[in-house]
């Protein structure tokens, strides 16, 4: 058997090719397991997420004196995850003073894990009632990013990735990449600073590969996920935690304030349930001729950019269904542009 290398030891996702190299290998069963004598070894060491605190604090665009002066009161809900212990401990370590919340290790969720409003009551009203600057909240493993505001309402997880890039570029004059279902108020703030932005196709490996192509300085998904090349090329909580504090301590005034400053968007998420044997992928095809007028995205299903919303069509891997997100200035036009294009849709499969 010959002996193939996946990838090398960086931390990152394996892309398409690579993915489809281990179905391949496994389906023909072309390999053998490690002799006894050949097994590797176990190392043990409790210290990487000091060492990753110290490589933050290193970052050349984080100055914890900064910080420090700036006297931040900050709640956190770790979700009783690994967050709990590194989310803190990179607060305490920049002198910032910490209200834990779920911060247990435990592993038993206190509510469901996914940082969306819905779930995130109790830290809204700890925020408010503790007089905190803002709050953080993370998933089981810290690679997605959301606030709260001062005021106790959600920064919104697309606007994490807003807010640090626009530290970023502030600092450094580059480019950006998000996902196509990323919002489009990323775009607004890169051009603000006169960079220039791209779009990848949705997942974490396709907004990397993007971003090695376009040499871009942050990146991520709209979901709260911030990728900072100078640090790794993966999502990470801790980063994005120092780079936001970075931008409040300089700017002063209010995590709310801040968020009413960036352009305000609006998203609608919704699905189409269609019959078993339609050609999805003729449905898809229909609707980018459909809009052919329009600016028009096929790397990833269909992205249509009118000129004040966008619609962005994918379908399902494993059955009928056509995923379609919107994005436009108001919830109402957003989740009627859903609608329309839901039947437009229906009229094209013949619903």
């Amino acid at each position: 058997m010959e002996r193939v290398e996946i990838a090398e030891r960086k931390g990152e996702f394996l892309n398409a090719a690579e993915g489809a190299l281990i179905l391949e290998i496994a389906e023909k069963e072309d390999f053998t397991f490690a002799e006894v004598d050949d097994l590797g070894s176990i190392t043990k060491n409790d210290a990487y997420i000091d060492i990753h605190i110290d490589e933050v604090l290193n970052l050349s665009l984080v100055d914890a004196d900064t910080i420090r002066k700036a006297k931040f009161k900050v709640v956190v809900d770790g979700v009783n995850s690994t967050g709990g212990i590194a989310i803190p401990k990179l607060l305490e370590a920049l002198g910032v003073e910490v209200v834990k919340l779920y911060c247990d290790p435990t592993g038993h969720f206190p509510h469901n894990p996914e940082p969306l409003k819905e779930h995130l009551g109790d830290i809204c009203e700890l925020v408010v009632k503790e007089n905190a600057d803002f709050g953080i909240v993370v998933d089981p493993d810290v690679d997605r990013l959301a606030f709260i505001s001062n005021d106790g309402e959600m920064f919104g997880e697309e606007y994490t990735l807003v807010a640090c890039a626009d530290y970023v570029l502030g600092k450094t004059k580059g480019s950006t990449v998000s996902n196509l279902s990323s919002s489009r108020a990323l775009r607004d703030i890169t051009e603000k600073h006169g960079g220039t932005y791209e779009a990848a196709a949705v997942g974490e490996v396709n907004v990397v590969t993007t971003m090695k192509a376009t040499n871009a300085i942050i990146g991520g998904e709209g979901n709260g996920g911030i990728i900072y090349p100078e640090s790794h090329y993966g999502r990470d909580s801790l980063v994005g935690t120092a780079l936001f504090l970075m931008l409040m301590a300089e700017k002063g005034g209010t995590v709310a304030e801040l968020r009413a400053s960036y352009p305000s968007y609006f998203m609608s998420k919704k699905k189409i349930q269609l019959t078993p044997g339609l050609d999805v992928d003729g449905i898809l095809k229909a609707m980018a001729e459909k809009y052919q007028n329009e600016d028009i995205s096929t790397i990833d299903g269909v992205k249509i950019d009118f000129p004040e919303n966008w619609v962005h069509l994918r379908k399902s891997n494993t059955e009928p269904i056509i995923r379609i997100y919107t994005e436009a200035k108001s919830q109402s036009v957003a989740d009627g542009l859903a609608d329309r294009i839901i039947g437009e849709i229906k009229t094209v499969a013949g619903l």
